[in-house]
């Protein structure tokens, strides 16, 4: 998926430069007071949780394609199990042959019965012997072709658990990376003062309600549908059930949750199953006008999609918002809006 991580270093200077202005002296706890100020440090959050979410994105993404490789290498490891089997008994046959060749030129009944795709037919012409040195023949190529073919299974099941290992060794890299922007995030909100940390709650509600408040003054409200399917009751009760509980990366449940993994559960346990991703539930899902949204359906946030939640109706959502917080109800355009898509379309 797209990402659009920065550096550590520049995050890890970031956090600290404002938490020292924040925290250092009395003066500059006074200016980190200052309306201003408290703006640079949430769009420094913001950014530090997007980021996050966006690598978090990413991890699940690949856990997916690392569950999937491990399937095909559990099935490519059966066939190659099988076709193994079948070499061994083709040698068994062939040894047969052979023997009886030495014995009076002949091809065993076994044998014919064993190469016809017809078994009935192959008992009729057990005793055709002019058929007996091409069988033979044709036996030893299909020898030659099965022994050939298993190699290749075999290297292919080899180049497939490389690749999956490497695919492990990404994930774990990514999972470092996504508790390194957690931790920084973390550390900077714990570093302002109590009455800063209220204030900076204060102005990012004051922001939410003004971009709700310009949404909803468009006249959406009137347009978007009112009534939720079936399934999407279903789906919301779920969400609904969910509330109170806490983000934590990665998680789909039942005591945590990341952003996909609310909406992915909430719409499984209506039985419909979609992708486990943010940035995958936009791209498979069918995309709808955000004035023909209802009830159910998933707002998806940022040019990224790295954000999702499920749109529950009166202009609000049930979302796992970031680290730090817990699955809860919001105001719809908090965020911004990238479009909508319908599980059950």
């Amino acid at each position: 998926m797209k990402r659009h991580l920065r550096t550590h270093g520049y995050r890890a200077a970031a956090a600290v430069a404002l938490a020292c202005a924040i925290t250092s002296t009395t003066q500059q706890a006074a200016r980190a007071s200052d309306p201003q100020t408290l703006t640079e440090v949430q769009a420094t959050l913001r950014s530090l949780y997007h980021d996050a979410e966006v690598a978090t994105d990413k991890y699940n993404a690949t856990d997916e394609k690392v569950t999937r490789q491990t399937k095909r290498v559990d099935a490519l490891d059966g066939q190659v199990e099988a076709t193994e089997a079948k070499l061994a008994h083709l040698d068994s046959l062939a040894g047969a042959t052979a023997a009886a060749q030495y014995r009076g030129g002949g091809v065993s009944a076994e044998l014919q019965f064993a190469l016809a795709s017809d078994p009935g037919r192959a008992l009729d012409n057990a005793g055709l012997a002019l058929q007996a040195q091409q069988n033979t023949r044709n036996l030893l190529t299909d020898l030659t072709a099965t022994r050939k073919e298993v190699r290749l299974r075999k290297d292919a099941a080899a180049a497939l658990l490389e690749r999956l290992r490497a695919s492990r060794r990404a994930m774990a890299t990514e999972r470092r990376t996504i508790e390194q922007h957690i931790a920084e995030a973390k550390a900077l909100e714990s570093s302002l003062a109590a009455k800063e940390r209220q204030r900076l709650a204060a102005l990012e509600k004051k922001n939410a309600d003004k971009a709700q408040a310009k949404w909803e003054s468009t006249g959406i409200l009137k347009k978007v549908g009112t009534g939720a399917t079936a399934a999407g009751k279903k789906a919301i009760a779920y969400a609904t059930r969910q509330i109170g509980k806490p983000y934590v990366w990665g998680a789909e449940g039942p005591n945590s949750f990341d952003c996909s993994g609310l909406t992915s559960q909430a719409w499984l346990a209506a039985g419909v199953t979609i992708p486990r991703t943010s940035e995958e539930q936009w791209a498979q899902l069918k995309h709808v006008p955000v004035d023909d949204m209802r009830p159910g359906d998933l707002i998806t946030y940022f040019s990224d999609a790295s954000h999702v939640a499920l749109y529950i109706g009166d202009g609000n959502i049930i979302s796992a918002p970031r680290p730090g917080r817990y699955v809860y109800v919001s105001p719809a355009a908090s965020m911004q809006i990238l479009g909508v898509v319908r599980p059950d379309a």
